[in-house]
């Protein structure tokens, strides 16, 4: 028989599959195990054990698992040192997974045998792999369990864990103290007072550390430390777990602190990083009882001196930098003691902080330390992490008790300003060239960014955070360490030699390009940095910190005056950026100088910063900085919009470029956003001004002509059109433009969307007549309804309802089923875009109040359900499957009374009288396709469409209709009931439940006494007397949260005793 292991034939399996489905085969597997060494053999023998075990059980006889229970545990104890460890491992499992069927009733020593193995110094280690598996096998079980059956084993589990901890406990202590080699005093307890100093601050260096340990040995403390995390993970915090265990934890915790080459390092190390892997499960428990703090403090007690022996540069036995130390420790230790530090931080700072006997600022210190010596750049952004946590947990609490703001400030000010000088330290090359030049950046990862950017972003986060607290110091450091950069920047002029031909840089000397090179790279960084404080200059703070302000955005015009000269592409962009970030504060300052006499000085910043700008803005310079520029200047229209700009040389000359300039065409995407900006200029009102002064017809009068020119190649495309490539181009980017104008101007005032669609008026027109021509090209198709869904969603009251049912109806007509079909069925096609589209513009139409377009809803509910929802409805088509449902759903919900005439009293009043009904059968036909999507597999679609249905509920009462509680109501209960029982969308589990419960609360009495025995009554693979149990264990509940565990224990149940029956043999006498 052994011979059929060693190949992978398919007539091997099957014979194999029909020997073990044999009745009696598991006692030649009994005898295959207790005699063959073939590790394939063992394997398989087991493999038809633990089916037995979990999906046979109730159909084996008594006498056959007693004898199972007695042999499987014997043959374990005398073979377990000769078996290899992976079948050892799965003999455990069988045993405990009998356990879980049988222990108390028919096991009762299955776990008081683990506890003595536990006991037994030669068997300990068997002994801990069996309770580690006991604890996960029988409080996290799968579905071969019934809901009953898990209470009942995680209660027995919790009674033993005194037990189990206080064994676990002494194997801990007799290995530390066997091995431990000097003694010296631990650390103070939490309450000693004795020296009136912290009982942080005095823990000495030396320990009683082992400095060897016998492999033995490690291996059962490694055994005993990887049960307790389990543990751990689930057991509550309780007096179970005692300071001695703790103590025992936090001694081998120390293992993780030593460096060095000696013996047995490794294992040691493995020991740390499973003591604080046990730390750690505890410290993620935010339920902790109140008379735990004594508790907490003792953990911090503890981990406090191991951070002291982590950045202990002063130890007797290591002369080595922080640093090194940190360099030589076990990479996984130095990873689980940082996530402890953020578990501290995020989760128990709150709790422990305002303990006088916890020394806050000395942890910070430490954790100061800690961070600022991190051996690799990624835990040092860990790190960074647990700072960012605790400066919003500090900026909340400052929030919260404004009254004594100052007093907490000033406990965490020098701490803070420390980290701030640190952190822009990090950041500059001109300190940390080497260790910066490390990192890449040309790799992007899955934020599009590179791990420079990444590294700098998180950087300035901390900053920005410092910043909120303190914004004067933050300032007098950020800003001298700016200049410094800047004085550099800003004195290349001298070195630039000019020759007939070009400008270039006289600097050779390796030390000055070098010094050169780090300047302008930090200057990068720190106008970042600006940029990013931006927003703390504005609001109620704009005129105490004024001058901050503006001395930050002039030194930004300055060098983006000055980049025009020296061309260094990196800064003019992020002097750009930056100057961009602060155009919300130059806006507040345009409103201030409004009421001033004197506008001098901000005159002269917005036309130095468009002087030094629109040079920029021409199709010969690099892209990234051209788009840079424009998009200063769309900040410029859009937020500051000065009255005067569109007045100024440099403003003109860039109109004159874009009306007259065809030859030297900006790349598109620039293209757009100049057009922005300057339709923006004419159309925006300008701020602080009253109606008569905002000279709306001079304004309009130029807009007019701005559009007309961006649209005469447009309005004069040949119809019916050429086939000459550059008339699909001029419509493309002319369309593209139109709808970036009128998006641009969506949430405005109506005077200005009324002047808007004045000037497109003629262009809108001109779109609405190619469009019939264009039909069978879905690239340009596309762009079209992209510009009209646009025009709906921002100008449809300007267009009158009589053009708007024009461009509907011309739509429709447009749009027959054959068109659709051959559109949808190209699935992510230009054509399927353009149905997306087109639903898109139709869910607008069907949203707009009023009896406006309520004609026209007969004919859109007829394309929606028959012609787009027959091609969609067996098919995947996710994206106009998304759109027709959302279509559907705003027709149900913005036009409910075209299903629905109850009048509002009879609403209010929830008498029984009639409801009316209107258009019912597309209302049904509507409540099918909804249905119909929950038995399909797409988790996006049943999430949206499950969410609709529930908002149907709560603003119109869907559920409680007459028509939907007569007829669908239990349909759709039954369907979201078999899409929990076959597990095909757990991950929205809880929303299913939800709606369970809603459809249910219309009639609970109906759904406890008259739909749950007709679902259980057809469901497959039950007994009667299951049915009952069943329903007996779904208690009558009301309330949501009883509702949910009822669902809960029926669905898990149900599986379970499927799972049973169908794995009976025939004639099984089913229980």
């Amino acid at each position: 028989r052994e011979n059929v292991f060693s190949g992978c034939y398919t007539d091997d399996c099957e014979l194999l599959n029909s020997f073990a489905g044999q009745p009696g085969s598991w006692r030649h597997c009994l005898y295959f195990l207790s005699n063959s060494r073939n590790e394939y053999v063992m394997m398989y023998s087991l493999t038809v054990f633990e089916n037995l075990v979990n999906k046979m059980w109730v159909g084996v006889a008594s006498e056959d698992k007693a004898e199972l229970r007695s042999c499987l545990p014997k043959l374990l104890l005398s073979q377990h040192t000769l078996l290899p460890f992976f079948i050892r491992n799965k003999l455990c499992k069988v045993i405990v997974d009998i356990g879980r069927q049988d222990w108390p009733m028919f096991y009762h020593d299955f776990f008081s045998n683990t506890l003595q193995l536990v006991q037994s110094p030669s068997l300990a280690p068997l002994g801990l792999v069996l309770l580690k598996m006991t604890s996960e096998e029988l409080v996290c079980p799968r579905e071969d369990l019934s809901v009953a059956r898990k209470e009942e084993l995680k209660k027995l589990l919790l009674e033993q864990i005194p037990t189990v901890l206080n064994l676990l406990t002494g194997i801990l202590e007799t290995v530390w103290d066997k091995h431990s080699v000097t003694v010296t005093t631990p650390p103070p307890s939490p309450t000693s007072r004795e020296t009136g100093e912290s009982p942080f601050c005095c823990l000495m260096v030396g320990d009683s550390t082992p400095v060897g340990l016998e492999s033995e040995s490690g291996t059962l403390c490694l055994l005993a430390l990887e049960c307790l995390a389990h543990l751990f993970s689930w057991i509550p915090l309780s007096s179970s777990i005692t300071p001695a265990l703790l103590a025992s934890i936090f001694h081998f915790a120390r293992f993780g602190c030593q460096t060095g080459q000696m013996i047995g390092h490794a294992d040691r190390a493995r020991l740390g990083v499973m003591a604080m892997s046990c730390i750690n499960e505890l410290m993620c428990k935010n339920c902790v009882p109140l008379d735990f703090e004594e508790f907490l403090l003792r953990m911090f007690q503890q981990t406090f001196y191991l951070l002291q022996r982590l950045t202990n540069s002063h130890s007797h036995t290591n002369t080595h930098s922080v640093k090194n130390r940190l360099q030589e420790l076990d990479e996984s230790y130095v990873e689980k003691f940082t996530d402890f530090l953020r578990l501290f931080v995020s989760v128990h700072l709150r709790r422990i902080e305002s303990n006088t006997q916890f020394p806050l600022v000395e942890f910070l210190a430490l954790l100061f330390k800690y961070t600022f010596n991190q051996p690799t750049h990624e835990g040092y952004l860990a790190c960074l992490d647990i700072w960012s946590i605790f400066l919003d947990y500090l900026t909340t609490k400052i929030r919260s008790r404004l009254a004594d703001r100052d007093s907490v400030l000033n406990r965490y000010k020098d701490a803070l300003v420390l980290l701030l000088r640190e952190v822009l330290n990090r950041i500059q090359f001109r300190l940390n060239q080497s260790q910066l030049e490390e990192l890449d950046d040309e790799t992007l990862d899955d934020d599009q960014q590179t791990e420079w950017q990444r590294y700098l972003r998180q950087s300035l986060e901390v900053v920005a955070r410092v910043m909120e607290l303190l914004p004067s110091q933050t300032f007098s450091i950020l800003f001298p360490v700016l200049q410094e950069d800047l004085d550099i920047y800003l004195g290349l002029q001298q070195f630039i030699v000019t020759t007939r031909t070009n400008r270039r840089l006289n600097i050779t000397a390796e030390a000055d390009c070098r010094k050169l090179h780090c300047a302008l790279r930090d200057l990068s960084s720190l106008l970042q940095a600006v940029g990013r404080l931006a927003e703390f200059f504005t609001g109620d703070v704009f005129t105490a910190r004024f001058n901050d302000a503006l001395a930050i955005v002039q030194r930004l015009v300055e060098v983006t005056c000055y980049g025009s000269q020296i061309i260094h592409k990196q800064n003019q962009l992020m002097s750009l950026a930056a100057l961009q970030a602060y155009s919300h504060w130059l806006a507040q300052f345009c409103s201030e100088v409004q009421r001033q006499q004197d506008q001098t000085q901000f005159v002269d910043l917005i036309t130095s910063s468009m002087a030094a700008t629109t040079p920029l803005i021409n199709a010969k310079v690099p892209e990234k900085l051209l788009v840079s520029a424009c998009h200063l200047l769309v900040s410029m229209a859009t937020t500051v919009r000065p009255v005067f700009l569109v007045s100024l040389p440099a403003i003109q000359n860039v109109f004159n470029l874009i009306t007259e300039n065809h030859n030297h065409r900006l790349p598109q995407e620039a293209h757009v956003l100049v057009c922005r900006a300057l339709s923006n200029m004419l159309l925006l009102p300008w701020p602080s001004l009253p109606e008569a002064e905002q000279q709306w017809p001079s304004r309009s009068t130029s807009h007019a002509r701005l559009v007309s020119t961006l649209t005469h190649q447009y309005r004069l495309l040949p119809r019916p059109p050429d086939h000459h490539t550059n008339s699909k181009v001029v419509l493309q980017q002319t369309l593209c433009v139109l709808r970036d104008v009128v998006d641009s101007i969506s949430g405005e005032a109506t005077k200005s969307r009324q002047i808007c669609y004045q000037s497109l008026q003629e262009s809108v027109q001109v779109t609405l007549a190619l469009f019939p021509l264009y039909i069978q090209q879905p690239d340009v198709t596309d762009e079209m309804l992209s510009f009209f869904l646009t025009l709906f969603q921002a100008l449809r009251v300007q267009m009158g309802v009589a053009f708007t049912e024009q461009i509907i109806q011309t739509f429709l007509s447009m749009f027959t089923r054959d068109q659709l079909a051959v559109s949808i069925l190209q699935e992510g096609s230009a054509g399927s875009k353009v149905v997306e589209k087109f639903l898109k513009i139709l869910q607008v139409v069907v949203q707009e109040p009023g009896q406006t377009f309520k004609p026209m809803l007969p004919s859109i509910l007829s394309l929606c359900m028959e012609q787009v929802y027959p091609i969609v409805a067996e098919r995947s088509c996710p994206d106009v499957k998304a759109e027709m449902f959302e279509l559907l759903f705003q027709i149900l919900h913005q036009n409910w009374r075209f299903f629905f005439k109850t009048s509002v009293l009879s609403s209010v009043q929830r008498s029984g009288a009639e409801e009316h009904m209107e258009n019912q059968a597309q209302f049904i036909a509507a409540m099918q396709a909804f249905g119909q999507s929950f038995l399909q597999p797409d988790i996006h679609i049943f999430k949206q469409n499950l969410r609709y249905l529930e908002i149907l509920n709560s603003k119109h009462k869907l559920y409680h209709r007459k028509l939907f509680r007569s007829s669908m109501l239990f349909h759709f209960i039954n369907v979201l009931l078999q899409v929990l029982l076959h597990k095909s969308h757990d991950l929205l589990q809880d929303d299913i439940t939800l709606a369970l419960y809603n459809m249910a609360a219309v009639d609970f009495q109906a759904f406890y006494s008259s739909f749950l025995p007709e679902f259980l009554n057809g469901c497959q693979g039950l007994d009667p007397h299951q049915r009952t149990t069943l329903a007996r264990n779904f208690t009558p509940e009301r309330d949501l949260p009883s509702f949910s565990q009822g669902v809960y224990r029926l669905v898990n149940d149900l599986r379970f005793y499927r799972l049973c029956n169908g794995s009976l043999p025939p004639g099984t006498l089913k229980l």
